[in-house]
Order: structure tokens, then C-alpha cells, then sequence
């Protein structure tokens, strides 16, 4: 018997469902829908227009994960912090990238997960699978307006399981819509990994097949299908397969993505480009434009703090330091001096006084880093305002004198592709040097004359640092690649400061981290049996 609180959470589930939609259907403009004065179960899962509002809730209910919520800035940016490519300051967020919160099933860090990934994948999937299944039997609807639904429907249900597989590994897959009469069922084991592979590529196949090429930015598209498609395939060690949906992406006679020129244009404007993939869309002074973020002041030192300076756009906007580049990750940047990453594109360096007798000039109140006789004394006006600081996230609209700002973020784009293309042809058959070489002769860096796993990994790093990749790539590589780069580059080494070397998270590094814990308070919800990711 499931418990009372399951039942009202799947309750409460349904109810939020239309809330959504009443605020879905409000978005003609934005989301090119149309809206409707009639909003019940039966206008949601019984009529066309119903359904395909029904599916933009999915858009919002992906959108809020990078959006301010109760647990303010973590949303998604504490996959950034847990990686070999970080420094984590302070904050929370610092708490779970140095592994001393999110480490037992009881801890906070656990309840934050839990709200953050367990409980919003599953709502996602709980709502699509509603959608799918009512559109699979729904009569008087448009065949080709079925078909888009199910698509969309079914890539964000394949998408929401395969991020719970890649953060917990010990997940259930359902296919069933909750209703009252299976709310108290108890889901009393893991499902296998042959069952969770077998529903998300189904799904997956279905979307690639009936969604089109080019459609409104922000909807997910063929490209966007067959990019996960190819994420799905490494991680089943299907090389042929992950390399084919690449390949088809970048080179296909239908594809219409390409790179952008120059990396400056990558994260430019609006982030609406041809190399866009599926692009988080949040616009100002519009009903359902979304809400704020602060995902670019999680990356962004406070540098406004130091007299002359005040806070701006072209530096970073304004930010605190919590999330920041590593030496390590520093250092990969640096290797090809013409790499222009690092040149206020990706990665900001320097900063520039903005007021006083010295506007223009570049800010040397405090030596780099690695030129520190005591960094555990100088840490704090270090790493707090000097250090540099990641710029993906900043946006030209942006208000400088704000940590919350409305931006669109970019969540898969085409370079990522390329590196797919290289790796799994690598690890397969052809050759891997114009995938790789596309990426780095875009960014102005000489191109490599050879290509092994460390080669793949450094330049996942240089191009998609902080993108919220570098995780899910560090274990689908194996316990022996995450254990080795985490011990080995994570924070900042003897640069950590040394007082606070309790806080380091080379040291506090446990192998069976590589999962996350379920939360106790998930796990409570479950069959008395069900299986805890082992070590916890």
C-alpha cells in the first residue's frame, strides 16, 4: 500500500498540472499557442488544443529547473559545482560541489536533491506520460497534430529518465497514468537497466520520427532528439549508433545547424543561433516570459566590490562568486595561447576599472593566484573578486545591478555534437580529427593530430565547462576516469586555502558518490525493499 502522503502528493501533482496549463494557454505570443477560456480534465486530454497546451506545460516544467525557486540559486547549477573543473566557494551550493552536504540519504543537501532533481523528473514524467497516454486514444484530432504531441511529449519524458538514470542510477520507469485508482500502488523495486534503455529510446525513436527540423526556438526539434539519441548510445556503449544520430545532426542533407563563426557568437544575444539546440526561453515585460535567474551570478565573482569598479555587463554582470573555473580548468584553456575561450567569450580573466582617475585600465590590486605566498590569508579577496569567472550565462539585456535576471540559456548545442562525433567515432570506426578540430580551429586553437580518451575529455572541458555536462561525462567514462579526475583536479589543490583543507573536495572524494543519494524522504514513499544506491 502506498502511504497517504504519496497519495496527496500525487494529488497535488495533478492539480499543478492545471495551474500550468491555465498559465500555458496565456502564452500565445511566446509560445504560439492558443488560448482558451475552458480549462478542465476533459478540455486537457480530450481535445487538440487541450493536449498541445498540455505539452507546453512540459516546456514549463523544464524552464523552472533553471529558474529562481524556494531553494533560491541551485536549480541547476549544482551539477556545475560537483566536477573536476570547479571551484566551490561558499554557500550551499559550495557545501554540495566540496561533498560535505548531499552525502547521506538524510542530509540537506539530500532534500535539496530530492525537491531539485528526484521529485521534478518524476513530475515531469508523471505529466508527460499523462499527455501520451491521452493522446494515443483521443478521437477528432488532427493525425499530425497527435503525432507533434506525442513527439514533444515523449522526448521530455525520455529526457526527464535518462537525467534520473544519470544522477541515481537505482530509478523506476512507468509507463501508466496516475489516477485514484492506482495512486496507492507501491513501486517496490528498481527497474533494470535493459527496461529504463528499452522505454527511453522507444520514446526517443518517436520523437526523431515525427518532430521536424526547424520549428519556434525553444521547441524541441529532430535535431534536439537525435542529439539525446546519441547521449543515449554512449552511455550503452553503442558507438555506431551514438555516432550515426551525430553525424546525421552535423552534416545531414536536412539539417539546418551549423556552427557559429567565432566563439563570442556562441552565447550572444539571445542564444537563438544555428547552433542551438534546445534553448531555455525567458523574455522581460511578457506574460509567461518566465521567471528570474541567478544562474550567472552563481558564476561571476563580486569585482564591483573593489573601489573603481562598479558592476557591468561587459564584465560578467553582477554576481557572488559562488561556482568558479579551476587551475586545472584554467590551465587546459591556456595550453594554445590563441585560444579564444578565455578571451572574454566563455571565460572572463581580467577585469577593468569603470570610475576614478584609471577607467580602462586593467584591475591589479591583487596578484594571480597562483603568484600567492599565503592563499589560505588571501582567499577571501581572491577567489571572492578576482578570480575569473564563467560568462555562458550572462546576457546583454541583463540588469548589472541585479543577482536576478530573466536570460535565455542555452541546454544542448551542436559543438557538443561534434564531440560525440569524435568520441564515438574513436571508439568505433572513421575519423575523429574534423570533429574535434571543427571546435577547436572555431575557438582559434591549433588542431590536435590525434585523438584518445584524455583528448576527448580535455576539450569537453575547454568548450562545455559549466554547461552542466561535465558530470554525466566524468561517470559515464567509468569509476576509474571519475575517480582519478575528481581526486586529482577538483578545487584548487594547494590552493584551496590551506586552513580550510577539510573542505577539500580531493579528500572528501567517496567512490560511491558517483551515484547520488535517494532521499530518505523518497526512499519512505518506496517498497520497504527498495534498493538505496549502494555506499549510502
Amino acid at each position: 500500500m502506498m502511504n497517504t502522503e504519496n497519495f496527496y502528493k500525487k494529488l497535488k501533482g495533478s492539480g499543478l498540472l492545471l495551474i500550468l496549463l491555465i498559465f500555458a494557454v496565456s502564452c500565445e505570443d511566446f509560445l504560439e499557442e492558443n488560448p482558451s477560456t475552458s480549462i478542465d480534465a476533459d478540455y486537457i486530454y480530450t481535445t487538440e488544443e487541450g493536449l498541445k497546451s498540455g505539452v507546453v506545460s512540459l516546456y514549463k516544467f523544464e524552464r523552472d529547473r533553471y529558474q529562481r525557486s524556494t531553494e533560491d540559486f541551485m536549480g541547476a547549477v549544482l551539477m556545475s559545482s560537483r566536477s573536476d573543473l570547479a571551484f566551490s566557494r561558499t554557500g550551499y551550493t559550495g557545501l554540495m560541489g566540496r561533498y560535505e552536504r548531499g552525502v547521506s540519504p538524510v542530509d540537506q543537501g539530500a532534500n535539496f536533491v530530492s525537491s531539485l532533481f528526484w521529485k521534478h523528473f518524476y513530475n515531469m514524467t508523471n505529466k508527460a506520460t499523462a499527455i501520451i497516454n491521452a493522446a494515443e486514444v483521443a478521437n477528432g484530432i488532427d493525425e499530425d497534430v497527435k503525432n507533434q504531441v506525442l513527439a514533444e511529449a515523449k522526448f521530455f519524458r525520455a529526457h526527464s529518465y535518462f537525467y534520473l538514470y544519470r544522477m541515481f542510477n537505482n530509478i523506476y520507469v512507468n509507463t501508466e497514468t496516475v489516477t485514484v485508482e492506482n495512486a496507492f500502488n507501491v513501486v517496490n523495486d528498481k527497474s533494470s537497466e535493459e527496461n529504463i534503455f528499452a522505454l527511453i529510446n522507444s520514446d526517443l525513436d518517436f520523437a526523431v520520427e515525427h518532430l521536424e527540423w526547424t520549428d519556434t526556438f525553444g521547441r524541441v526539434t529532430k535535431g534536439t532528439a537525435k542529439h539525446v539519441k546519441a547521449k543515449v548510445a554512449m552511455w550503452q556503449g553503442d558507438w555506431v549508433e551514438a555516432k550515426n544520430q551525430a553525424l546525421d545532426v552535423i552534416e545531414g542533407p536536412d539539417s539546418p545547424h551549423s556552427l557559429v563563426s567565432s566563439t563570442a557568437g556562441v552565447f550572444a544575444g539571445n542564444r537563438n543561433n544555428s547552433e542551438s539546440l534546445f534553448v531555455i526561453q525567458a523574455e522581460d515585460d511578457l506574460l509567461g516570459g518566465g521567471n528570474t535567474t541567478m544562474m550567472n551570478a552563481n558564476y561571476v565573482t563580486q569585482y564591483f566590490q573593489i573601489s573603481g569598479i562598479e558592476a557591468n555587463i561587459e564584465q560578467g554582470g553582477r554576481g557572488f562568486s559562488r561556482i568558479l573555473p579551476n587551475l586545472y580548468l584554467l590551465n587546459l584553456l591556456a595550453e594554445d595561447p590563441n585560444d579564444t575561450r578565455d578571451d572574454d567569450t566563455y571565460f572572463r580573466l581580467k577585469y577593468y576599472y569603470t570610475s576614478g582617475d584609471r577607467i580602462g585600465e586593467e584591475l591589479d590590486d591583487y596578484a594571480p593566484i597562483t603568484d600567492l605566498d599565503n592563499p589560505s590569508t588571501d582567499y577571501a579577496r581572491y577567489y571572492q573578486r578576482m578570480h575569473p569567472s564563467c560568462i555562458k550565462f550572462a546576457q546583454e539585456d541583463d540588469n548589472p545591478d541585479s543577482y536576478l535576471n530573466r536570460s535565455n540559456i542555452t541546454v544542448y548545442r551542436l559543438a557538443e555534437t561534434y564531440l560525440i562525433a569524435a568520441e564515438a567515432i574513436m571508439r568505433s570506426t572513421g575519423d575523429p580529427l574534423p570533429y574535434i578540430n571543427a571546435v577547436r580551429t572555431r575557438a582559434g586553437a591549433q588542431p590536435v593530430t590525434s585523438v584518445n580518451q584524455q583528448t576527448i575529455l580535455d576539450e569537453r572541458a575547454r568548450e562545455l565547462a559549466f554547461e552542466g555536462q561535465r558530470w554525466f561525462t566524468l561517470k559515464r567514462m567509468g569509476q576509474e576516469v571519475i575517480d582519478f579526475q575528481i581526486t586529482n583536479y577538483a578545487g584548487d589543490g594547494e590552493y584551496f586555502p590551506a586552513n580550510l583543507g577539510s573542505k577539500d573536495p580531493r579528500t572528501n572524494w567517496q567512490p560511491h558518490y558517483i551515484n547520488w543519494p535517494i532521499a530518505q524522504i523518497d526512499l519512505d514513499l518506496l517498497g520497504p525493499n527498495y534498493p538505496q544506491n549502494d555506499g549510502y
